[in-house]
């Protein structure tokens, strides 16, 4: 993609956007990885993420894109514990874990990276919180049904079509 626009900052909701579940709600800690590779909950249920997301966070940060998370969850230790056990940290320069609102998480991630608002591009499946960050410039994409490379890939169309 030389010469195309692409987004400095490209930040993922987690519960229902990378994985299928709220972590407060449906899943019980404490988390722990099995000699299989897989991740259980205390009462031996898998915890699963949505099946394009490894693969993509993956690629992006091959790609030289600057990874973020942004969570309005109250569970703010299984939520970062299960983005380890995942293997998702070695990926993400950011994480804004707590709650509140999502504006609060972008002017950390705006403060912290230097990048503006304009240069952001999010994704989450919850519309409240598009509407929000997106009155700040952000790109943002609705992932109405989590995360897969077909909202990826217009997610970035997205993203060079508003700023081109």
């Amino acid at each position: 993609m030389a010469g195309t626009l692409r987004p400095k900052l490209i930040v993922f909701d987690l519960d229902y956007t990378l994985w299928p579940f709220w972590v407060d709600t449906h899943v019980t800690p404490p988390f722990k990885k099995q000699s299989d590779g897989k991740v259980y909950d205390k009462s031996g249920k898998r915890v699963k993420y949505y099946p394009d997301v490894p693969a993509m966070l993956q690629k992006l940060h091959s790609e030289g894109y600057t990874l973020a998370v942004a969570s309005r969850t109250g569970s703010i230790t299984e939520a970062n514990s299960l983005v380890s056990l995942f293997k998702w940290d070695k990926y993400l320069k950011y994480k804004e874990i707590y709650p509140g609102s999502k504006i609060a998480h972008f002017k950390k991630f705006q403060s912290n990276s230097g990048v503006a608002h304009k240069d952001m591009l999010f994704f989450d499946d919850e519309h409240r919180n598009i509407v929000e960050v997106g009155a700040l410039g952000v790109t943002c994409v609705h992932a109405a049904d989590g995360m897969k490379n077909s909202v990826l890939q217009q997610g970035l169309q997205m993203f060079q079509m508003k700023n081109s």
